[in-house]
């Protein structure tokens, strides 16, 4: 389960776009953030992706990406031309193809590899999707299989695409737009595949051709329904609606942590999902918020703030550049057990918070916004005052250096509150503790 937002320039509070997602995935599967340089190859060398391979292009563009460390594609990212996407997974009547296929997140990546403006970006996913199909197992260590909608802009632009097997549909967005798990566009789209309306009129999911509307005649009910796609997309498009002119940096990283609850605990239910998840008991929150990330959009050069870790309300976000990504301090690529990697150390505070949240995550949430509030003002005035792309790497950094230090001290003061752990909750981290070999301290 994902949220994926855009503010356009129309929106923003200073005319820069910005752009926001909450990875949501497996609590077990690491991600983390990875560089990868702009590259010639030979056209039409087999490029291996994560199940199968496709003809690589010539060129492709250097892109950061948030990745789970067992697939080729990522969830989210950025180029070095200010391409920035997100995916989310969708569920349709359509069934979601189980053989080896592309992963909507391999197009992702190869869409930021190999587009240098948002409507290009949407024709290339458009073309891997048709002459390559999507599917394969989407998680590591589970089986889930869906299809895929992303959020696709820059500076300039905006697209939304959503997709159910081959069949797509894609809107310009023009101020404001958030997509969740669960399809948005209905009967108002720019583009579309030739067969989209005849296989709905064909399968029985509309009358006729003109009754039709992609989201209510192609959604299916459990997934769309359980995951609760639609109730939190309309929790981030209403708030967005409100800001609208408005948005900024810390607007959208605070919509990233919402919960619905002012006195949120994460163990009061098995069944209650927000825009920043968490993991719990059953199989309606078997993921939460692996990583996030808000990209302000300026043209000139976009600052990527990432947490390169879960659950954005206990997590720091990090400013980076595009051009500033030599000699990073991002630390050991994680994996599905717990080591040294920053995604690991952080899930040690996520972990011990959540079992008493309300009272642990009080004891460092003000120094959480604090050092944030440090960390977004010194990348602004680095990047308004045209700072080398050395000294945006060094304060990189320093930020990271400064979040491992604040969240080690922030542990001992969550591990001094009593613990209150409720059943349900306990049983299913304890679950995903013992299979990461994570040991968490009451």
């Amino acid at each position: 389960m994902c949220d994926t937002l855009i503010a356009t320039k129309l929106a923003a509070t200073n005319g820069i776009a910005v752009f926001g997602k909450n990875s949501d995935r497996p609590p077990n599967e690491g991600q983390s953030m990875v560089y990868f340089p702009a590259a010639t190859h030979k056209a039409g060398s087999p490029l291996k992706c994560t199940y199968i391979e496709i003809p690589q292009v010539e060129k492709t563009h250097a892109v950061l990406l948030s990745k789970p460390f067992w697939m080729w594609g990522a969830e989210m990212g950025v180029n070095e031309h200010g391409l920035v996407i997100g995916n989310e997974a969708i569920f349709s009547k359509i069934p979601a193809n189980k053989k080896p296929a592309l992963l909507g997140m391999d197009m992702l990546r190869a869409a930021l590899e190999r587009a240098t403006a948002p409507k290009e970006a949407v024709q290339v996913i458009i073309d891997l999707l048709e002459k390559f199909g999507q599917g394969g197992n989407c998680t590591y260590g589970e089986e889930l299989y869906y299809h895929n909608s992303f959020l696709i802009a820059n500076a300039d632009d905006a697209w939304v695409l959503e997709t159910v097997d081959k069949q797509w549909a894609a809107r310009q967005v023009q101020d404001v737009y958030s997509i969740s798990n669960c399809l948005t566009l209905g009967n108002q789209y720019d583009m579309a595949s030739p067969g989209l309306v005849d296989l709905a009129v064909k399968k029985g999911f509309t009358k006729t051709s003109g009754a039709f509307n992609l989201a209510r005649d192609y959604s299916d009910f459990l997934f769309t329904n359980f995951g609760k796609g639609r109730s939190r997309r309309e929790t981030t498009i209403t708030s967005l609606d409100q800001q609208k002119g408005k948005v900024s940096i810390q607007s959208m990283m605070a919509q990233l942590r919402h919960h619905n609850d002012e006195h949120f605990d994460p163990q009061h239910s098995i069944t209650d999902v927000d825009v920043c998840m968490h993991a719990g008991f059953g199989p309606i929150r078997v993921s939460q918020s692996t990583a996030s990330m808000v990209t302000y959009l300026d043209k000139s050069n976009p600052i990527i703030f990432a947490t390169n870790s879960s659950a954005p309300c206990t997590s720091i976000f990090k400013p980076f550049w595009m051009d500033a990504t030599s000699n990073l301090n991002l630390g050991p690529a994680p994996t599905h057990q717990a080591d040294s990697s920053h995604y690991w150390l952080h899930e040690k505070l996520h972990r011990a918070t959540l079992e008493n949240y309300p009272e642990r995550i009080k004891t460092y949430a003000a120094d959480r916004d604090a050092l944030e509030k440090k960390f977004v003002e010194g990348a602004l005035s680095l990047h308004n005052s045209n700072a080398s792309a050395k000294q945006r790497g060094d304060f990189t950094n320093q930020c990271i250096a400064e979040a491992l230090a604040a969240e080690t001290e922030w542990l001992k003061r969550v591990e001094a509150v009593p613990a209150k752990k409720k059943f349900f909750s306990t049983l299913a981290w304890n679950g995903f503790n013992k299979k990461a070999n994570l040991v968490v301290e009451a």
